[in-house]
Formats: structure tokens, C-alpha cells, sequence
């Protein structure tokens, strides 16, 4: 991971960094071991401090490709369902795969905007979303504002510590990086605590209308 950030952040000044950036953030939406993140965070601040991409290109070509990954993993989903592969049928990836789908359910639009600044939670949303047979027009008009929302939040967190430190990049990138990371962090611990919250009351509710339907006196 910290070799292909590297190699990134070598060419931020060349045109190149623009495709790789693409390729990078594109594959990130299946494999959550690529730093896309933090790759644009970091590029978000050298675009300010002197040494970096064109911030007004860097915004378009990181939101594109935060969408064109989702929508490949929306496309997964369809082609080969929740079950296909191990992974898929261990227990913690079996209850992200419910919530997501209760979520989707009850709340498509705020889930699908928030999955996308978690990088496993928007695999597991990605993936149920395609799976369930959810509109993919609606997907794709709520994964571009996502996705658009995503690039401009790195972009900007990085911008604003370039400004800051701009005489001193290497500073500048590694006090953005660790402030992004600390946010994401941050919007994955609430993530958790939603998800649990919604599972207890998904349950409760379960077990309520089964106690209705064995009630004398219940439905039927």
C-alpha cells in the first residue's frame, strides 16, 4: 500500500498522475487495502502547495472514477449474488451484507451516501444493491452525488493544509493524510454504532409481529 502511495505521489506533477489516480480509486472499490483516500488527500494538498495536479481536474477525475468503481461492484453484485465466494459467508460479512440490505430497504439514499466514505461499508452496500435488484438509474444518480461529495471532501481537507503548510509539502501531506484518516475513522465508529442501533430494533421489531401472529387474538 504504501509503495503504490508512493509511487503516486511521485508523479504528481506529471500528467500521468491523473489515469493512475483513476485506475487506483477505481480498484478501490473492491480491494480495500488501496489507499485511493489517501492518495487524493495527499494530492489535494500538493496541488496547493506548488508541487502537485490541477485541483480543478483532480475533483472531476477522482469523482468519475469513486463511480465508475461503485457501479462495477453494483455489476458484481448482479452477476455473482451475496453467496458466490468464502468470504462472503463469514459471519460478520453475512450481517454487514443484511444491514445493507435492510438499509437500502428503509434508507437508500442516505446509506448509499454515506457507504461511500467507508471503505468496506460501500462494498458491502455496492455489492447488496446490485444483488437485490436495486434500480440501478436510482444507484447511479445517488452513487455520483456520493461519489462527487467523496472526492471533494479529500480534495479539500488536503487543499486546506496545503494552503497552510505550503512551504513545507511533505508536512502538508502527511498532517492531511492523518487528519483524514482520523475523520474516516471517526464516520466509520458512527457508521458501527447506527448499524448497531438498527440491528436491535430490527430485532425487537421481528420479535414483536412474531408475537403477534401467536397471539389468540393476532392476525389470521
Amino acid at each position: 500500500m504504501d509503495q503504490i502511495a508512493a509511487a503516486v505521489l511521485a508523479a504528481a506533477g506529471s500528467p500521468w498522475v491523473y489515469p493512475v489516480l483513476f485506475l487506483l480509486t477505481v480498484l478501490d472499490a473492491f480491494l480495500v487495502v488501496l489507499p485511493s483516500e489517501t492518495v487524493v488527500v495527499a494530492l489535494g494538498a500538493l496541488a496547493l502547495s506548488g508541487s502537485g495536479p490541477n485541483l480543478f481536474v483532480l475533483i472531476p477525475v477522482a469523482a468519475a472514477a469513486a463511480i465508475v468503481g461503485d457501479s462495477l461492484t453494483f455489476a458484481v453484485g448482479q452477476r455473482i449474488g451475496l453467496g458466490r465466494f468464502r468470504w462472503m459467508r463469514r459471519p460478520r460479512v453475512v450481517l454487514a451484507f443484511g444491514w445493507a440490505r435492510r438499509s437500502l430497504d428503509r434508507r437508500a439514499a442516505a446509506v448509499l451516501l454515506t457507504a461511500r466514505f467507508v471503505p468496506f461499508g460501500r462494498i458491502a452496500v455496492n455489492l447488496t444493491a446490485g444483488a437485490t435488484g436495486f434500480r440501478y438509474r436510482r444507484f447511479l444518480g445517488l452513487t455520483a452525488i456520493a461519489g462527487l461529495c467523496w472526492a471533494v471532501y479529500n480534495v479539500v481537507v488536503g487543499a486546506i493544509f496545503g494552503v497552510w503548510l505550503g512551504g513545507n509539502p511533505v508536512l502538508a501531506v502527511a498532517v492531511s493524510v492523518v487528519v483524514a484518516i482520523g475523520l474516516g475513522i471517526l464516520v466509520d465508529q458512527v457508521s458501527a454504532r447506527v448499524t448497531r442501533a438498527g440491528s436491535r430494533t430490527d430485532i425487537a421489531a421481528e420479535i414483536v409481529e412474531e408475537s403477534r401472529e401467536a397471539s389468540p387474538n393476532g392476525p389470521g
